[in-house]
């Protein structure tokens, strides 16, 4: 074989190769290596605006605490940190209550520590982990870093902004913000771990 055939089929493998990489192609990323696609910033301004969306979906649940509201949107945040990565979901978990920043602009604050610290260290186990327990172990990890961030943040930014002394939300957090909070991350949980699955398989596709 002459070495222009040589040539000719080594040009015609590495422009195969380089054709069927993911950071050429424009991949969703939910298993290639990180980089950003034109898909993948489509896909994240995707999450952004549900995030945003379901923020504005609230309702109490549990029943005398009106004033305590759930809203879906940290699920939003935690599937796409399962998806994407901890960026992501740090990047939902921020943008997603952007709209409430001019509304309740220390709710707005005490809403994005929560979310970022339940699906950020939930999508970095997940991360190192992808398999089943590994959603379990970073969800539980993410609810009990969130809850100590609601708590903490409650008895620091609360006494600003609603005329409570740290004393009076201190004996809110039994019989209110704990069983809300807990019941709150539960649900996330719950709800994340059964829909994660088909609709990071829906984005592969």
């Amino acid at each position: 074989m002459s070495v222009s055939s040589h040539t000719t089929n080594a040009t015609s493998t590495a422009a195969g190769s380089a054709s069927s990489r993911p950071d050429t192609a424009h991949s969703t990323g939910v298993a290639d290596s990180g980089r950003w696609s034109t898909r993948r910033i489509a896909m994240y301004a995707l999450f952004v605006a549900l995030a945003m969306a379901t923020s504005f979906v609230e309702f109490p649940i549990i029943p005398g605490i009106q004033w305590l509201k759930y809203d879906p949107s940290g699920i939003v945040a935690l599937i796409a940190g399962f998806a994407f990565g901890p960026a992501a979901a740090a990047i939902v978990s921020v943008l997603g209550f952007v709209p409430h920043l001019f509304m309740d602009p220390w709710g707005t604050l005490m809403a994005v520590l929560v979310a970022l610290f339940l699906s950020v260290p939930a999508a970095i186990i997940y991360r190192k982990n992808r398999t089943r327990n590994g959603a379990i172990i970073g969800l539980i990890v993410g609810a009990v870093c969130a809850l100590a961030v609601a708590i903490v943040g409650n008895l620091i930014v609360t006494p600003i902004y609603a005329h409570m002394t740290v004393a009076q939300v201190a004996a809110l957090i039994v019989p209110a913000l704990l069983p809300f909070n807990l019941l709150k991350f539960a649900i996330h949980g719950v709800v994340t771990f059964l829909i994660y699955k088909p609709i990071t398989t829906l984005l592969d596709k």
